[in-house]
């Protein structure tokens, strides 16, 4: 294991200021394959006091984390918060006037549908002082895991990411005509419950029923799948196929691509080998 003298050697290895005790550190862990964690943020893992963290943060990465220090989940899955957003904020400020060294753990990147803003200025609010480390975000992971490019010149000029993941009134606000057009990858994240309005939407604003998607769950993980299928048969794939959360849909003619790329693909390691032979099967 990495040990704490390890850590300060990364940490001026990277020309990185040590994080300082009352500091938190609103740090992006990536999709969930620990190879994937950036130096920086493994340098701030092996650091930390306290580690307050995500449900999607895989155990491979907080496995990195400096031995004693303590933990603090914080995951949040739909209509259920192991502590709402707000004691979330509390809980970092009154860590870091314990004058403990924090580091706030985010899957993907905190700055994307991460909730990192919020946090940054409730700790200005308060006189913490912080700083932040971005993390690959999940789109661009789980799709290049299951073998297929966000963009491509031949494909899409243009990719977009989106929430699915409706307000609390219930009401997805979308500008589905924006999204809704050719030559461009959409990527939803939190979409799984609102698949069947998101099929429905595209195709009321011009896609076709045959446009190609992609189904990833659990994207760069060992427990990743995907499946290639089309806004038509989406909905049916989801529930015969038994997705579940966190699951990223993503509409896009280069999705198809990965029928080309991913059986070429030279992997270092076999963490989706099953998923891409999952994914060619769909097709």
């Amino acid at each position: 294991m990495t040990t704490h003298r390890q850590s300060r050697n990364l940490s001026f290895d990277l020309d990185e200021v040590p994080l300082a005790p009352g500091e938190v550190a609103i740090v992006g862990a990536g999709p969930g394959d620990p190879g994937l964690l950036t130096l920086r943020a493994l340098s701030l893992l092996q650091q930390a006091d306290c580690l307050v963290f995500d449900r999607l943060v895989s155990r491979e990465v907080l496995a990195l984390a400096r031995e004693g220090a303590r933990r603090f989940y914080v995951g949040k899955a739909a209509s259920h918060h192991s502590l709402p957003q707000e004691e979330t904020n509390v809980l970092l400020v009154s860590l870091a006037r314990q004058g403990k060294r924090v580091v706030r753990l985010k899957g993907g990147d905190p700055y994307i549908f991460g909730r990192g803003g919020e946090e940054a200025e409730h700790l200005i609010e308060h006189g913490i002082g912080f700083r932040v480390v971005p993390g690959i975000t999940s789109a661009s992971g789980c799709s290049t895991y299951s073998g297929f490019p966000l963009t491509h010149r031949d494909h899409a000029q243009s990719v977009t990411f989106v929430t699915g993941h409706a307000k609390a009134d219930g009401e997805l606000e979308l500008d589905w005509g924006a999204l809704a057009v050719p030559n461009h990858t959409v990527v939803f994240y939190m979409g799984l419950a609102n698949a069947e309005l998101i099929s429905t939407e595209l195709q009321r604003h011009g896609l076709p029923a045959a446009h190609p998607v992609a189904l990833v769950e659990r994207g760069t993980t060992p427990d990743q799948r995907h499946v290639l299928v089309t806004l038509g048969d989406m909905v049916e794939v989801i529930e015969r196929e038994s997705f579940r959360p966190p699951t990223l849909i993503v509409v896009g003619e280069v999705v198809r691509l990965a029928d080309t790329l991913a059986p070429a693909m030279t992997r270092c390691d076999t963490t989706v080998t099953k998923s891409l032979e999952m994914g060619r099967r769909a097709l």
